[in-house]
């Protein structure tokens, strides 16, 4: 992690639950993968710590947003997969359209129109 790097104190739990939902839409990952890409795609701006990921991994199942599944790593060892629920799509669709609304008021304030 940089010094620059957001954690999840400047995040916020929502932020980060869209932020794992919108990666697993891609695929299925285990918990070190998903930090790494959102880390990788957000050019090391955003830092996903253990101590965030993993609870918010946790409250993503209990929501039924997110199920996972313990298989063999590409190193052998055993990981658990999470993968996006039809629910969980549906659930970042919502936050995407509320993500886009609200980022678009903050750079009209940001900008003074």
């Amino acid at each position: 992690m940089t010094d620059s790097a957001v954690t999840r104190a400047a995040l916020g739990a929502g932020t980060l639950e869209m932020l794992i939902l919108k990666t697993l839409d891609t695929g299925v990952l285990h918990g070190y993968a998903i930090a790494q890409h959102i880390e990788r795609l957000s050019k090391d701006v955003l830092a996903v710590e253990q101590g965030s990921l993993y609870p918010a991994l946790e409250r993503l199942q209990a929501k039924g947003w997110v199920t996972s599944q313990w298989k063999a790593s590409p190193t052998g060892r055993q990981a658990r997969y999470y993968t996006i629920t039809a629910s969980g799509r549906k659930h970042l669709g919502a936050k995407k359209t509320e993500y886009d609304r609200v980022a678009l008021a903050v750079a009209r304030v940001m900008r003074g129109t």
